[in-house]
């Protein structure tokens, strides 16, 4: 069958779209949230049902294509150059088993909508910061959420998976009707096929005590080695995190941060409030704050925590996980990230332990659990080329490197593609014989590896 037959016979199988270059709308259904990258494929599936899905792969294995899979775009890691891509954003619902604390999502499901229908039974997702991101790439990629340090990662809590692998074949897959796989999908899901759906377990929290500090850096010069002192003896129900960023003198920004560095402490609380305002008093206690919003608030509204961007833009991060982080380190990496560098670049770190630190009681592939702290440096591209935001990039990483576990977490890896292929290898992200055990998982359930754009595993052999 010639290419334009096969197209033909694509779209008679299709509900939802199928569409080429050129088509109406074929370029703003290819972009997603990231902009500094966007998929070119050859063919464009907007997929409305799992049967779809079914088709496309089918369409793309008969003929050897490479495969890409982009619900939202947050995490886009290296963009198609041909090939299908499949927009999983048509694939809705949100089912909630009160009983069994459970949802049924969806591939196209934000975290938004699973909060909104869990909070009617008194329960919450292990989502992270920002609302509007896709839930089930999310969990795919492990899930360092809100709550982590008292429930672990999202991945840690998925009861079972619904996905279509590169033989076209349909797969509910469980720990007891396929164990290998399922431990495979929950931390390097999408090399191994298109989810098109899962069932998560949600947690008993319908409020928290949470929110951000602000302050000024030049007022609370130690604060980022304060903030790492304080999160020594933190309970596990509290999970937190400092992001360092130098504001440019723009009018964008509100004057209170224009052209300053700012530190922001966000707080995520499930004890009693009582309690919370004694645990962050050392912080309040550190100098004048910019903002305080650190209150009571209904989960439903965990969104405010963070107040990520919910507009589209072009943005670059890596990260690095660590065993420990001092002092010494921290006055090291206000250095090399500050105003002095010239471009914007917010330095995160997070604070790990707690149930982050055990074995999920179903194991998957997340590893590096022995990091106590995640550093992220991320530089939104704002006039910036793409090198010269990886220089400042290596140069704050490289610092660390010798407190590092190994490793990296894929989830907050964004951008690092150049000409089609990724700038650092996807090895890192899994432990050693994690990686060896994916690559030989992957060789397989897709030995061609037409699941390639991503965080990639290369087959075995």
């Amino acid at each position: 069958m010639n290419d334009a037959a096969a197209v033909v016979s694509l779209r008679d199988r299709v509900r939802g779209e199928t569409l080429l270059p050129g088509d109406g709308g074929f370029a703003a259904r290819c972009a997603g949230f990231q902009t500094a990258y966007r998929h070119q494929p050859s063919v464009l599936v907007r997929a409305t049902c799992h049967e779809d899905v079914v088709a496309a792969v089918e369409h793309a294995a008969a003929r050897g294509l490479p495969v890409a899979v982009q619900a939202t775009g947050h995490g886009l890691s290296v963009a198609t150059d041909g090939g299908v891509l499949i927009d999983t954003a048509g694939l809705p619902g949100v089912t909630v088993d009160a009983r069994a604390r459970t949802a049924r999502i969806g591939a196209g499901v934000r975290f938004a909508a699973v909060v909104e229908a869990a909070a009617r039974y008194g329960l919450a997702p292990l989502n992270g910061s920002a609302p509007g991101v896709g839930a089930v790439g999310y969990v795919l990629g492990g899930g360092l959420g809100l709550l982590a340090r008292e429930f672990g990662y999202a991945a840690d809590r998925v009861a079972s998976i619904d996905v279509v692998t590169a033989d076209g074949r349909s797969r509910h897959v469980t720990a007891q009707s396929e164990p290998e796989l399922f431990w495979a999908l929950r931390g390097a899901g999408a090399n191994f096929g298109v989810v098109t759906g899962m069932e998560i377990d949600l947690v008993p929290v319908s409020r928290l005590y949470g929110g951000e500090l602000a302050f000024h850096l030049d007022r609370c010069p130690g604060l980022l080695a304060d903030y790492l002192s304080w999160t020594e003896t933190l309970p596990e129900e509290l999970t937190s995190s400092v992001s360092l960023l130098d504001y440019p003198d723009l009018p964008l920004f509100p004057a209170m941060v224009r052209g300053r560095s700012v530190a922001h402490v966000r707080i995520a609380y499930t004890g009693d409030s009582r309690t919370g305002e004694r645990l962050v008093a050392p912080l309040r206690a550190l100098g004048p704050r910019l903002s305080d919003t650190v209150a009571e608030m209904p989960y439903t509204e965990c969104g405010a925590i963070y107040n990520d961007p919910p507009m589209p833009h072009a943005y670059q991060g890596d990260n690095v996980l660590l065993r420990a982080f001092g002092p010494q380190q921290a006055e090291e990496v206000k250095r090399l990230a500050g105003g002095g560098v010239g471009l914007p670049c917010v330095v995160d770190v997070r604070h790990l332990g707690g149930a982050l630190g055990r074995p999920a009681e179903v194991p998957n592939a997340v590893g590096h659990r022995a990091a106590r702290y995640l550093l992220r440096v991320l530089m939104p591209l704002m006039g910036a080329e793409p090198d010269e935001v990886l220089s400042v990039r290596d140069k704050v990483l490289g610092a660390l490197a010798a407190e590092s576990v190994g490793g990296r977490f894929q989830s907050l890896v964004y951008g690092g593609c150049a000409n089609g292929a990724p700038t650092a290898p996807a090895k890192d992200f899994w432990e050693p014989a994690d990686h060896r055990r994916l690559s030989e998982l992957k060789a397989v359930i897709d030995p061609a590896n037409l699941f390639r754009f991503n965080r990639n595993i290369e087959p075995a052999g």
